[in-house]
């Protein structure tokens, strides 16, 4: 019986240790760029996501960022593209609503630079990924009547679009294999 008090206490702790913050929609984006016919660039990003980060520690040392992104809110400025890339052979966004990242691990390289590891899940398939990562903050929000602590991120990393199963049999020459990925966003302290 002490056992389970014991077990039962320390999740009561545990959980009201952990800080939890939340994305800032309006101040935050996730976006993607690959190379189109080896001449330029095509980009997009995802209209419709959610995020947060929790932390029992105030310098976020032990943070644990999630992120989930409508795969069907994608958006590349060209209607006849976007439809393509919700289609089966691309993101099949009916089948595979969500993508999914949630970190692992993140070490301090040097100021406020970082590096991320985490599972990225894309068409139900996970691989973990590192990203770099730039933290500005956390800092006192700069309006006076908001009292929460904001934090600024910038993660950027390549994946490839074939580890997914992105485009199928879509050849490089069409569409490059490799895919630059920049999220950028604000978190607020709950």
């Amino acid at each position: 019986m002490k056992k389970v008090a014991l077990l039962f206490s320390f999740l009561i702790v545990s959980l009201v240790s952990n800080a939890q913050w939340a994305i800032d929609k309006g101040h935050s984006k996730f976006t993607f760029i690959a190379e189109h016919h080896g001449i330029s660039e095509v980009d997009g990003y995802f209209k419709k996501f959610d995020g947060k980060i929790t932390a029992s520690k105030d310098d976020l040392s032990d943070a644990v960022f999630e992120i989930t992104i409508e795969s069907a809110s994608i958006n590349t400025d060209l209607e006849m593209r976007d439809n393509h890339l919700k289609g089966e052979d691309m993101f099949a966004a009916e089948q595979f609503p969500t993508i999914t990242f949630k970190s692992t691990a993140l070490k301090k390289v040097e100021g406020n630079k970082y590096k991320m590891t985490g599972n990225l899940t894309i068409k139900g398939v996970t691989k973990s990924i590192t990203l770099d990562v730039t933290m500005n903050g956390p800092a006192a929000h700069p309006n006076p009547n908001n009292k929460k602590l904001q934090l600024g991120i910038k993660a950027t990393t390549t994946i490839k679009r074939s580890d997914f199963g992105i485009g199928g049999k879509l050849a490089t020459v069409m569409v490059g294999d490799e895919i630059m990925i920049r999220a950028t966003g604000e978190f607020q302290k709950n």
